[in-house]
């Protein structure tokens, strides 16, 4: 079985770096490793002595980088997984996503857990993540979790692996553009009808969450309205799952508006939301506005 990497990066240099090279301590290695941006200015180009790496240019947000490392990947691999460029995998991540293509072969899509993810906190340093999953190494050497498979409504785009005899046509949607907000749903969902989409409580990593190269608090405002809507229509998210989504996140920005916490923009949200929400009033629902804003 051929394993490829996909790494979406921009304006991350210097962690990109340190992230290959812990790449290389995976006990079972990726058969290459492909690094996606805008240009090269986002990356400091190197060799890796553990497996081959390539560097694909061009793409303009996160769904246009996946579709064009895809479209190289595809040909030459069985199953691809997506990193995040300040995801941490377990040293056995791969090793086990392996093993569960090769175990169960009507699995589509696999998603892993993020036993630490600081996208909900004000995110860790590369250190503080590196400690965060050492811990979680030996305590699950101690005390072995036993395995569990759980059906999923989508991936989780920093840490998603998919079988590529099942993509066909499908594709990362380039409506949804910057940071995309809920890219990975829509793409894994259009899988479900191919195999299984599921959670391996075994595969197991750490988000730094590291807030650079993030969208501004207005356009992700936005996007957590418009988004979740257009992919309703489209077909791709379940109504209940998008409601409960929606409403959370317009609850939350409302609320800590009022005591904002230091690393999020809750008033831009919160502004987002709103003129989200004018937009919808009148019909208009377009993911890429938020190229104007």
């Amino acid at each position: 079985m051929r394993l490829a990497v996909i790494i979406p990066t921009f304006g991350r240099k210097a962690l990109l770096h340190r992230v290959l090279t812990f790449l290389e301590g995976q006990t079972r290695l990726p058969d290459e490793v492909i690094v996606t941006a805008p240009d090269d200015t986002h990356v400091e180009q190197r060799n890796a002595a553990a497996f081959p790496l390539s560097w694909v240019f061009g793409g303009k947000g996160l769904c246009s980088q996946r579709n064009k490392a895809l479209e190289q990947a595809l040909s030459r691999s069985d199953v691809i997984t997506f990193f995040d460029d300040d995801f941490l995998p377990a040293a056995d991540y791969l090793a086990t996503v392996a093993r569960g293509f090769l175990d169960h072969p009507d699995w589509a899509v696999v998603r892993g857990d993020a036993v630490v993810d600081g996208a909900n906190s004000a995110g860790l340093t590369f250190a503080d993540g590196l400690a965060a999953l050492r811990g979680a190494e030996r305590r699950r050497a101690l005390n072995p979790v036993a395995p569990h498979v759980s059906e999923q409504t989508g991936g989780y785009g920093c840490n998603m692996s998919i079988r590529t005899s099942v993509v066909g046509d499908v594709r990362f949607d380039e409506r949804l553009p910057l940071y995309g907000w809920q890219e990975d749903i829509d793409f894994t969902a259009q899988l479900k009808s191919r195999g299984k989409v599921v959670g391996l409580n075994t595969l197991y990593g750490v988000h730094l969450g590291v807030k650079s190269g993030r969208v501004s608090g207005v356009r992700l405002g936005y996007s957590q309205l418009v988004n979740p809507v257009y992919l309703v229509r489209k077909g791709t998210l379940p109504s209940r799952f998008a409601f409960n989504l929606v409403w959370r996140n317009i609850a939350a920005n409302v609320v800590k508006s009022f005591w904002p916490e230091p690393y999020i923009d809750r008033r831009g949200r919160l502004k987002g939301n709103a003129l989200a929400a004018f937009h919808l009033a009148r019909g208009k629902i377009e993911p890429e506005h938020i190229l104007k804003l």
